[in-house]
């Protein structure tokens, strides 16, 4: 497995990164961890994960010395002398990582920083100035940086809440309310591309629907709001994403089933429509392979006379995927730079 440039920063100053009860924070395991504990033979991990996918990787390590946990909040047990933390994409959620992690440090806990220049890891300094006594930059390699720091005293308790954001959206004669955390796919408002998705759906939606990458949930809330009869399953490879779902369609009096998984690793019903805005992105990088894997194994999960629609910017070439995995798809709309596909199982419409 190649080593990615973030692990290789911190392999260089293992020695220098000495704790008896560390927590690794969204660090993508790559052989860091095996590394880490050969050279701190007292060292106790526990690796903290908002991404289904890689807490996996880690569980599968099956180290006595190792704890993965994958939650929107985390607590800890025992307290953490360190914590080395992988600088978010969001920059709102960097701070609502340096505010949850407050009440699980000790008093004198190292912060450790690590991200891409191209994250944004240069900010974080300026963004940590509410939480941190001192944030200093102590290494650079590989294009990433490394900074050290410390917690302030006495910082306020964390409240989960306190962090969500909210905005409406219009649905026929109600005005639904979206609730989500940092770092969850339009925090802030409707993306553009789920609204071209929402202006191009089947007239008639029924049965079990799945949202595949729900994000904050308005492509269920919607399809719940307008097709009351339908069961909705929601899917994303985030906890904080899972979390403002299930807050979201909580909040407009609609529920679902929620589920963790890496691509449709964990999920097992067949459905009668799936509708999604799959993400393209992991962290920084453009990654198609999630939405690629997803397409080509959906029908699997797919009953007999079953519909499926999604959006993609328009210059992804996920047309010829559909085609060969699903059969004849037609492109319904492309508008505002994105293109809406659809397919039909049994070939109607």
């Amino acid at each position: 497995m190649a080593i990615s440039n973030i692990n290789q920063l911190l392999n260089r100053n293992i020695e220098a990164l000495a704790a008896t009860r560390p927590l690794l924070v969204n660090i993508a395991d790559d052989g860091f961890i095996n590394h880490y504990l050969s050279q701190h033979s007292a060292a106790h991990i526990d690796s903290y994960h908002t991404n289904y996918a890689e807490y996996k990787t880690c569980q599968q390590l099956k180290n006595s010395r190792v704890d993965a946990h994958f939650c929107v909040e985390y607590i800890a047990k025992t307290k953490h002398d360190m914590a080395i933390i992988h600088f978010p994409k969001s920059k709102a959620e960097f701070s609502f990582t340096l505010a949850m992690l407050a009440e699980s440090m000790t008093d004198d806990a190292a912060i450790v920083i690590v991200g891409e220049n191209k994250a944004g890891v240069k900010s974080a300094e300026k963004l940590g100035i509410d939480y941190l006594e001192y944030c200093q930059n102590v290494d650079a390699a590989r294009h990433c940086l490394m900074y050290i720091g410390k917690l302030k005293p006495s910082l306020p308790r964390f409240e989960l809440q306190k962090f969500y954001k909210y905005y409406p959206m219009q649905v026929q004669d109600k005005v639904l309310k979206i609730a989500a955390l940092p770092g969850v796919f339009s925090q802030n408002a409707l993306d553009t591309g789920t609204e071209v998705l929402l202006a191009h759906l089947p007239e008639v939606i029924s049965g079990k629907v799945l949202d595949f990458g729900c994000g904050a949930g308005v492509i269920a809330a919607y399809i719940g709001t307008v097709h009351p009869k339908t069961t909705l399953t929601l899917v994303d490879v985030s906890a904080l994403a899972l979390h403002s779902a299930q807050t979201t369609l909580s909040l407009n009096q609609l529920s679902g089933q929620y589920i963790a998984s890496d691509s449709l690793s964990t999920v097992q019903e067949r459905y009668d429509f799936v509708i999604s805005n799959p993400p393209f992105h992991q962290g920084v990088k453009t990654h198609y392979g999630a939405t690629e894997q997803f397409l080509t194994e959906i029908k699997q999960n797919l009953t007999s006379k079953a519909c499926i629609t999604i959006v993609a910017n328009s210059f992804l070439k996920y047309l010829p995927i559909m085609e060969k995995a699903l059969g004849k798809t037609k492109t319904l709309a492309i508008k505002k730079g994105f293109a809406v596909y659809q397919c039909y199982l049994n070939g109607k419409k």
